[in-house]
């Protein structure tokens, strides 16, 4: 790494991250920009499009990288839900962006007899999405209920995504009650002590100028939630990583 790349780094680790022990989402909110700036949806838009091109390998958070960073375990799950349906696999990618999870394995998907990725996003990435980036495999969505109306879906990703959320378990019960037999959550930070806190979230400049409020979960109150309507298959250890006591996990379940 050169020197410029050292000292963004250290940058980014004593101004950027998680901070905060917030009373309320509303107050987090007050201390932070939000997630709907347009300025943040060029940044991804403009990402997205080099990874689609060809021009670049992998994206994530509008950060571009020179090759596709794998989880194995996220890609097991896609192939296990695909084997248990004869081939089939229908995602619902909730908070999904234009695509960033479906490029990332789209090498794997390829092979598949029968596979459609549905993003339910903020309306603005929807119109986007559909606008530039929709094709037979890629499909986007306002809403939950429009895309379970239209889309026989085998598995409902969170990825990245719950603790971003004002309530988190609002959307979890409404896939629940959409029967969707399995659910993989990746990419979301939980704390072993203590309940649910909500943190604000400063993005370093580099990557796109914004703050927004974010929940570092109970472990055991989430798994408490989930088992009430699925058991889980198995866990592993997510990518991320936050200078709270925390980790970054991922959960599959399957319904009981």
């Amino acid at each position: 790494m050169n020197f410029s790349g050292i000292i963004r780094r250290i940058k980014t680790f004593l101004f950027y991250g998680w901070k905060g022990n917030y009373i309320s989402w509303e107050e987090a909110e007050r201390d932070s920009d939000g997630y709907g700036s347009d300025s943040i949806l060029q940044k991804v838009k403009e990402a997205t499009e080099k990874v689609r091109d060809g021009t670049a390998a992998y994206e994530r958070d509008s950060v571009l990288f020179d090759e596709i960073q794998y989880s194995y375990p996220f890609l097991a799950t896609l192939m296990f839900v695909a084997a248990k349906n004869k081939g089939k696999l229908n995602v619902l990618d909730f908070g999904g962006s234009l695509g960033s999870s479906y490029y990332q394995h789209l090498r794997f998907l390829q092979h598949l007899d029968d596979f459609h990725w549905n993003i339910v996003e903020q309306p603005h990435f929807v119109k986007e999405g559909l606008h530039s980036f929709e094709t037979d495999h890629l499909h986007f969505f306002y809403t939950i209920k429009d895309c379970i109306k239209k889309c026989n879906i085998n598995l409902a990703l969170f990825s990245g995504v719950l603790q971003y959320l004002k309530e988190p378990y609002k959307i979890l019960d409404e896939v629940f009650d959409h029967q969707i037999e399995y659910i993989l959550i990746d990419r979301t930070p939980f704390q072993k002590k203590g309940k649910d806190r909500i943190t604000i979230q400063k993005v370093p400049k580099w990557i796109y100028e914004a703050s927004y409020p974010c929940w570092f979960f109970n472990e055991q109150n989430f798994k408490d939630k989930m088992e009430s309507g699925y058991e889980m298959i198995y866990e592993f250890e997510a990518l991320d990583r936050a200078r709270i006591p925390s980790k970054f996990k991922g959960f599959f379940y399957r319904k009981k």
